[in-house]
């Protein structure tokens, strides 16, 4: 039997860093958000929301994800899904949550850029009484033009002491990350940190894990398993300490496991490897669920889910000094 249970796991102080906003819109938000802007979903019970959660890979997930965020209209609509999610983060130990958002699937339907922020931004500072301390980062979609991700970024920059980095994510086929080198490097040139989805078992893994680490620079890999196909890779990424975002319960969905030995076997060579939700309101869980069922799965020990949390604090965007305290927060919660 394992040396610790849920509220041990609950107990520990961690960053969430793999987390998409969007993703977190529980069916109930959804319908409330639908009638107070008015907005014809089809459905009218949130069991008959729920039933609409449904699918069977990466590509038919994205094919409910974007038509479900119709609903979120207004500045008060993201403050209201953001703190609705930092509410759940605290309940499961995070003191510091670094959010995805797409803000193109928003100003794509004429939501402007600044009602996004803004209402984000509100909850990011709400969010500090509740003990977890928020960050922004921005996602270009992928299967979008580069002209798109361009103007996004350009939007972006007078709300650049709000934005802490830009990632890419949606659907990966035929959309490799060198697409996108440039605006990366524009983004890096702004100043922001730079973070990128290598999506499980996608065409070309090896070769888009490559590119991410030498072409584009980033710190941190989301997803990004398949790297075990490569030694040298592995190796490479252990030396520079990069950081990996692994989302046990959402791979469970998209593929056939949840990639818990692959994800344990990246832990097991002392890469700096977190577990976080991605898109818990799809996936059926969040950090604490996931930490729980990879736990279970692989019957990690106790010291082992002590370093996963250990790793998503020293891999998080955080004020050094922050994270040294959270550090030693943890480490005295462990030696109890």
């Amino acid at each position: 039997m394992p040396s610790y249970d849920r509220p041990f796991i609950d107990s520990l102080p961690k960053a969430e860093l793999h987390l998409h906003i969007e993703g977190t819109l529980e069916p109930e938000l959804k319908l409330e958000l639908a009638r107070r802007n008015g907005v014809d979903i089809g459905q009218s019970t949130v069991e008959q929301v729920r039933a609409t959660y449904d699918f069977t890979d990466l590509t038919s997930f994205l094919a409910v994800y974007y038509p479900a965020m119709e609903v979120l209209v207004t500045e008060q609509d993201f403050h209201d899904l953001a703190m609705a999610y930092f509410e759940r983060a605290a309940a499961d130990g995070v003191v510091r949550a670094e959010t995805f958002f797409d803000p193109q699937a928003h100003t794509s339907r004429g939501v402007p850029f600044a009602a996004v922020v803004d209402g984000l931004w509100s909850a990011v500072q709400e969010a500090r009484g509740l003990g977890v301390e928020a960050a922004l980062i921005m996602c270009f979609l992928r299967d979008h033009s580069v002209e798109s991700a361009e103007e996004t970024l350009a939007a972006s920059l007078p709300y650049r002491d709000r934005i802490l980095g830009v990632g890419l994510d949606s659907d990966e086929r035929g959309n490799p990350p060198e697409k996108f080198a440039a605006v990366f490097d524009a983004a890096k040139q702004a100043g922001y940190r730079l973070t990128m989805h290598c999506d499980i078992d996608q065409e070309q893994s090896i070769a888009n894990i490559a590119t991410v680490l030498h072409r584009i620079g980033v710190e941190r890999i989301d997803h990004g398993t398949n790297i075990l196909e490569d030694d040298a890779l592995v190796a490479e990424a252990k030396e520079r300490g990069i950081g990996f975002t692994c989302c046990p319960l959402s791979n469970s969905f998209v593929t056939e496991q949840m990639k818990g030995q692959e994800i344990t076997d990246l832990l097991r060579q002392g890469l700096k490897v977190s577990v976080a939700s991605d898109d818990p309101a799809y996936f059926g869980g969040y950090v604490g669920d996931n930490l729980e069922a990879l736990a279970i799965a692989q019957e990690l020990s106790r010291e082992e889910v002590v370093q996963l949390a250990r790793n998503s604090l020293e891999i998080s965007w955080a004020d050094p000094q922050r994270i040294d305290a959270w550090v030693a927060q943890l480490e005295e919660i462990a030696a109890r």
